[in-house]
């Protein structure tokens, strides 16, 4: 459990590793502050995991509404496993935050259901910059952090459904037989 009371995501998967995983995050340059916070979060966790960070391809964009066509060219390019997305709207006085936000939501889930690459969505779309920091900071609410998870449990999700790679299903009964 985190520090309010909820579940942390996918504690109930079994954690994956990254290692030998090709992933490529994509980055908005937009907000840096927030979203450096957010890529340090998913450099640590794909660590944690057993990626080699070193082999983790890192590609900046402008801002967020320019996530998904990179996110798009990665997924397609055949050279990666997953894609980590990471970026920061932060509502301002115009209508331009609702545009921006639908726009790269709608945009990342389109490039993983049309690519059947899963893609980690961490672009945080909130009311002011101090929750953005809040979700950006070292520790266990980082949504960098939360994103890289994501995208290396679809990557095994996927293979398990696609027949690629045992499930777990699958190495019960053999460690029974």
């Amino acid at each position: 459990m985190n520090t309010r009371g909820r579940t942390q995501p996918f504690a109930h998967l079994d954690p994956r590793s990254a290692r030998g995983l090709r992933l490529a995050v994509v980055r908005s340059r937009y907000n840096p502050e927030v979203v450096d916070g957010l890529l340090a979060g998913a450099r640590e966790t794909l660590r944690k995991l057993g990626a080699d960070v070193r082999d983790v391809v890192l590609t900046d964009v402008p801002g967020a509404f320019e996530l998904p066509l990179a996110a798009a060219a990665a997924a397609r390019s055949g050279r990666f496993d997953a894609v980590v997305a990471l970026g920061a709207v932060i509502k301002g006085e115009t209508d331009h935050y609702e545009h921006i936000a639908r726009e790269a939501s709608h945009g990342l889930a389109a490039v993983a259901r049309e690519t059947g690459v899963p893609v980690g969505f961490g672009v945080l779309t909130v009311d002011r910059e101090e929750q953005a920091l809040a979700r950006s900071a070292a520790g266990p609410d980082n949504k960098g952090a939360e994103a890289a998870r994501a995208a290396v449990a679809m990557v095994h999700i996927l293979r398990a459904l696609r027949g690629r790679g045992r499930s777990t299903a699958a190495r019960r009964q053999g460690k029974a037989r």
